[in-house]
């Protein structure tokens, strides 16, 4: 199905945010949910991509209880979510593909705007974990804060990851290791 305003299609999505995608998919198929949400696609680029977690949650302590309450989620622990969809003011009036929810499609093309606004053409799992984190009405939002997690520092880790590969390739260094 196509979004006629911004022509996503989750099955056409570059490869890496194609498997997060379709492993949202199948996430929400699994827990009976009537449609993919950002929590959906929040546990599955943490999955994927160990950068993500590293910028969602840099200390041990917080990837654990991330994760282990995205796990409880999945499991039934966040039931509550079933019937009722996923909306946010940040998306209100943009159309979306079926089986997916208005915030879920808009994450997945704003990250790929994100993408080409660096000037790149391909949207990785970062664009997409602050896409995720930065609309404070999405379930993914919702699953940080409960898991202790300040979205705005989950926007601020990934910019911060943006600029690694840069100061690495001018010799400037940058960075959290040393």
């Amino acid at each position: 199905m196509v979004d006629s305003m911004s022509g996503f299609r989750p099955e056409t999505a570059r490869s890496s945010l194609r498997l997060v995608a379709s492993a949202a998919r199948r996430r929400a198929v699994r827990a009976g949910d009537r449609e993919v949400d950002t929590g959906h696609l929040l546990h599955s680029i943490l999955e994927a991509d160990p950068a993500a977690l590293l910028a969602a949650a840099p200390a041990p302590a917080q990837a654990g209880r991330l994760m282990g309450y995205l796990a409880q989620r999945s499991i039934g622990f966040g039931r509550r979510w079933q019937s009722v969809s996923e909306s946010s003011a940040e998306a209100a009036d943009w159309d979306w593909p079926s089986g997916w929810s208005r915030t879920a499609a808009r994450a997945l093309e704003r990250a790929r705007e994100r993408a080409r606004s660096r000037g790149v053409d391909e949207a990785d799992g970062m664009d997409l974990l602050a896409e995720l984190a930065s609309d404070p009405g999405s379930r993914a939002v919702e699953i940080l804060r409960a898991a202790g997690i300040d979205p705005v520092a989950v926007v601020s880790g990934c910019r911060l990851a943006e600029l690694e590969p840069a100061a690495a390739e001018d010799g400037t260094g940058g960075g959290l290791a040393g």
